[in-house]
């Protein structure tokens, strides 16, 4: 019978020199924005890295502008409307239309401004966000974001008389956008480019330790290293799975089902089942595919069957739950 113990988060292991590097950046901070990249495979810390760094910061931000990516349903702007709900800003010096355009009001006309108007306004929105600053402006999840956000990101990052810290998240790039993205962004003056890797296995070790009052056996540390292969989100994961067994049911218990389904990686699906895979996860019929990419259903069908056999998936359903946990 296994005791039921509470299951901490993984503490903030091996990067260290990363959080130290943030503080650093933030405290030379200046008038004109200051950027930090932070790639990574999923579940290597981006997250915990920004969240750790917004609580070290000192001074303290005296604002903290955070918006998101939305999975299902990407609209242009997506990150900026995250912020302003996040923000709950309605005082802000823009047009009120254009304001509800970009909190993505779904009463307000869309047709309304050009694309370079939009983008003028968007980054006045966020001027106005920030005032006099300091401030910290925080994009996760890069590569989810719509192209829109990928430009007004873009312009942040060079913006003039901006007092922000813009710390970037973003999974490996695997489109050219998201790629052109992260080189503008890690091209700008003062930039700082980080790229998290899998722990150690001494870094590991340590994470094992801080669990166990016991001594970890050094053939089961090694096991867990191998077997979660460093990453922080699977360890953690692992010691849910086997919370309040024996050290060695971290060898013995099976690995939790859905990190097989994280583990595998499209390496080898051409642009088109990409794409099909992209829409699987917003819940299209394979006849709004067809429709959307100006192909015949049969060659949807065609894509879909491939891109299941390529990545050992059983279903449409599995393939979009997959597509949406990689986002």
């Amino acid at each position: 019978m296994r005791i039921l113990v509470p299951v901490l988060p993984v503490p903030m292991v091996g990067r260290a020199g990363e959080l130290a590097e943030i503080v650093g950046v933030w405290s030379q901070l200046a008038k004109a924005p200051c950027t930090v990249v932070i790639t990574g495979a999923p579940g290597l810390g981006k997250s915990r890295l920004i969240a750790a760094a917004l609580e070290a910061l000192d001074p303290v931000p005296a604002t903290v502008i955070l918006g998101t990516a939305r999975l299902h349903t990407p609209a242009p702007y997506d990150w900026l409307a995250s912020a302003l709900t996040n923000a709950q800003a309605g005082d802000l010096a823009i047009p009120k239309d254009a304001l509800a355009w970009l909190a993505q009001d779904p009463d307000v006309p869309k047709e309304r401004y050009a694309p370079s108007a939009l983008l003028r306004i968007a980054t006045k929105a966020v001027h106005e966000l920030v005032k006099e600053g300091p401030a910290v402006i925080v994009a996760d999840d890069l590569h989810a974001l719509d192209p829109a956000s990928l430009n007004l990101l873009g312009e942040l990052a060079t913006a003039a008389e901006l007092p922000a810290l813009l710390l970037v998240a973003s999974r490996q790039p695997e489109t050219e956008l998201v790629a052109r993205t992260v080189a503008r962004l890690s091209g700008t003056p003062r930039a700082v480019r980080q790229h998290l890797g899998p722990l150690p296995e001494p870094e590991v070790a340590t994470i094992l330790f801080s669990r166990y009052a016991e001594s970890m056996p050094a053939d089961v540390v090694n096991g867990v290293w191998e077997r979660t292969q460093g990453n922080p989100y699977w360890l953690s994961e692992l010691l849910a799975a086997t919370a309040g067994a024996p050290p060695t049911a971290l060898l013995s218990e099976p690995m939790p089902g859905h990190l097989q389904l994280l583990s595998q990686e499209p390496s080898t699906l051409t642009a088109r089942e990409q794409e099909v895979l992209a829409f699987l996860a917003a819940g299209l019929s394979n006849k709004q595919m067809a429709r959307s990419m100006g192909i015949s259903i049969r060659t949807v069908a065609v894509h879909v069957s491939n891109l299941l056999r390529k990545t050992g998936l059983a279903s449409r359903t599995e393939a979009a739950l997959w597509a949406a946990r990689r986002s």
